[in-house]
């Protein structure tokens, strides 16, 4: 009983001590200092929120004080919400700081562009009044863009799923309509779900233009559809997540993929850069296809959370490309297929989390399991996976497995002049045939775990260096320029650009 009577005894202390007011404050005099004069909230798309920015305010007397006053300039109807010490609001009185001590101030904003149309919205965070009010901007860019949104069913307001197959899917998403199979540079685009291209359809994205994916969207190539991307050396075309805030550049999985179904057609990419999504490119099967289902030239692929290209019993051709972080492989070719890179950098310094794959991983099968429960291997054949003048480097000791089950399905190779980084040191690959590059009807003047000389390798600026050990270690191919449309010498550099020397 005694012991419960001093936890009541404490419990009625605590209470009435957290009710006292330990210090008395005197008004604000004007002396505020802040961490910053100007709070700028980067780009946002219209409608659409930004990230929560802050801004810290310092009481450096030794006095504790009262502002009187926080407000916005515009009043309740600024596009600009604020959460000061703890309270939402816009308009917030009496706040207390103690003397050398601060408070947070948190900033966000939502800007419709159709009502106001001046692109850079501003306005100020006032503090107090009179002579002793002070001030902080606020400066945010709204960019207009053209949006491509799923529907809604009229009555549960679930957004629409897409049909593929005539079977229904989780995907939200719709098709795209006729007059949206040309993508401008006029406008961003900002596609909220998986924007689909029918059968039948192709579509154009031309020089310049910007391509925005929100959280859990991307773009998919129905059967019998074919992407298109037009870009060129100067005017490139962007795929990229739909927060532009320079906190976001370089944040990975914010959108989905570029999904090439199993019976799309001839896609083409020129000059793109795609970054910061779980699977730059999915492309599926037509592994016997004339023409190959991807050709790719001159792209940079960055910065996804699982593969940059994953190809799955399909065929792509590809030159001048640089494949660089991933969470997994910078490019998979599974299932067997048809796969030809020539000047192309991989190059997977990932840092993220633990990355178990190679930069570069060729297999033939893969595994699932049955109906009981038991593990099958399904294979198909490698007609092709020819490497030629191609760097393949990274962060790990081996970054190029060549993975192989031998039921009797064609497993055909052929790597030429290049840098491989393969460091078995536990000889975990000794008894891989694959990987015997002393077999000169398979490789053809490899340099194994040679510098790359990177710029920046970690910042993904892959660009090499004139101490790189692949500078003039190449073949003469059709390939005269490199990505930056600078002329390659004689012999040519590895990799997809022409060395340069480092400032």
């Amino acid at each position: 009983m005694k012991f419960l009577q001093s936890i009541f005894v404490i419990a009625v202390i605590i209470a009435v001590s957290s009710c006292r007011k330990d210090f008395s404050t005197v008004p604000n005099f004007g002396k505020l200092q802040f961490s910053k004069d100007t709070v700028f909230l980067d780009t946002i798309f219209t409608n659409i929120g930004s990230a929560t920015y802050n801004l810290k305010v310092y009481n450096r007397s030794n006095k504790a004080i009262t502002i009187p006053q926080i407000q916005l300039e515009n009043g309740n109807s600024s596009n600009y919400r604020l959460n000061v010490d703890g309270i939402p609001g816009k308009n917030f009185t009496d706040i207390n700081i103690n003397a050398k001590d601060s408070i947070y101030v948190f900033v966000e904003t939502t800007v419709d562009v159709s009502s106001e149309p001046n692109p850079l919205y501003t306005d100020k965070i006032l503090f107090d009044s009179g002579d002793n009010q002070q001030d902080v901007d606020l400066v945010t860019l709204v960019k207009d863009a053209t949006f491509i949104f799923p529907g809604k069913d009229p009555v549960s307001m679930e957004i629409d799923k897409l049909l593929l197959n005539g079977e229904q899917t989780t995907l939200q998403g719709r098709f795209l309509e006729d007059s949206e199979l040309v993508f401008t540079s006029n406008k961003p685009y900002v596609i909220y779900g998986y924007a689909v291209v029918p059968s039948g359809k192709t579509l154009t994205i031309e020089a310049g233009a910007r391509i925005h994916f929100h959280n859990d969207s991307g773009l998919i190539i129905d059967n019998g559809g074919s992407l298109k991307v037009m870009g060129t050396l100067n005017e490139k075309v962007i795929f990229e997540g739909d927060r532009l805030e320079n906190s976001f550049s370089t944040i990975t999985g914010q959108w989905g993929t570029i999904w090439m179904r199993e019976n799309s057609e001839e896609n083409q990419i020129n000059h793109a850069i795609i970054k910061n999504g779980v699977i730059g490119l999915l492309v599926d099967g037509n592994p016997s296809a004339a023409i190959p289902k991807l050709q790719i030239t001159n792209t940079e692929i960055y910065n996804h959370a699982s593969f940059g290209v994953l190809g799955r019993q399909t065929s792509i051709s590809g030159s001048n490309l640089v494949i660089g972080n991933a969470g997994q492989s910078s490019f998979a070719g599974t299932v067997g297929g048809s796969y030809n890179f020539t000047h192309t950098t991989f190059a997977n310094y990932w840092n993220n989390s633990l990355r178990t794959l190679p930069a570069v991983l060729v297999n033939n099968f893969f595994t699932f399991q049955d109906d009981m429960g038991n593990d099958v291997i399904e294979t198909g054949d490698l007609s092709a996976a020819n490497f030629t003048n191609c760097i393949i480097h990274g962060g790990s000791s081996i970054e190029f497995v060549l993975d192989r089950v031998d039921n009797g399905s064609l497993f055909n190779y052929n790597v030429q002049n290049c840098l491989i980084k393969f460091d078995d040191f536990n000889n975990t690959f000794a008894n891989n045939n694959e990987l015997d590059f002393t077999n000169t009807a398979r490789y053809q003047n490899i340099i194994l775990n040679g510098n790359p000389n990177f710029k920046s390798a970690f910042d993904e600026e892959f660009i090499i260096g004139k101490d790189s050990d692949a500078v003039n270690q190449g073949i003469s191919t059709p390939i005269t320029l490199d990505i930056l449309g600078v002329t390659r010498s004689t012999p040519p550099d590895l990799g997809a650009y022409q060395s340069i020397t480092f400032n």
